[in-house]
């Protein structure tokens, strides 16, 4: 079997793996007004890298808003501070959009955690780990996806840390761009698979 396909990759493979991250343009959106500027320009593609963040919980039975939306686009991505923006119209049009695909890993906890804001019906969402597995691969998360198709490692470092902080800092921004990219990256390897 040549490597490019694998149907699976071990821990071990992907630690040997160069670190990755996104290294393009990053936008951080934390005022409402700008949301409707953002989405003009994210509804010209017909598919979009998507993911969500929230600030972890440590108690059972506690549990916290979904607190930043990432959307990633050919050569941007945008990190929408939802815990303070708001589940505005714009961003609940996008969501409900089918014409754009929002591929992303684990879709349906983000889908949940959103609607926990606002109710919206989802449209348009496409879940990497099912088209992963139509194509025979054996893998389900960004990390396993990004090692076997993009043959790089993503950090996961900032994944727990505090999304609704003042300012984002860098790590949390590179994290967070890098999630969304990824996905978009994955879906077009899937697509010419």
């Amino acid at each position: 079997m040549t490597k490019h396909h694998k149907a699976n990759i071990t821990h071990e493979e992907i630690n040997e793996l160069p670190l990755g991250a996104y290294e393009g343009h990053v936008e951080i959106i934390s005022g409402a007004t700008e949301l409707a500027y953002v989405f003009d320009e994210i509804n010209e593609h017909p598919v979009v890298g998507f993911d969500t963040e929230t600030k972890p919980v440590f108690v059972r039975g506690h549990s916290n808003k979904v607190a930043l939306m990432q959307v990633a686009i050919p050569k941007k991505v945008f990190l929408i501070r939802l815990n303070k923006t708001g589940l505005t119209a714009p961003v609940i049009h996008f969501l409900e959009n089918e014409n754009i695909l929002k591929a992303g890993v684990a879709l349906r906890d983000d889908i949940k955690g959103l609607q926990k804001l606002t109710y919206y019906r989802p449209a348009g969402f496409v879940d990497l780990a099912e088209i992963s597995k139509q194509a025979g691969l054996e893998v389900e998360s960004v990390k396993k996806l990004a090692g076997l198709l993009l043959g790089f490692r993503i950090s996961k470092g900032a994944q727990t840390s505090n999304w609704e902080a003042h300012e984002l800092n860098d790590k949390q921004i590179s994290y967070a761009a890098t999630d969304a990219w990824v996905c978009l990256e994955v879906y077009r390897k899937l697509m010419h698979r």
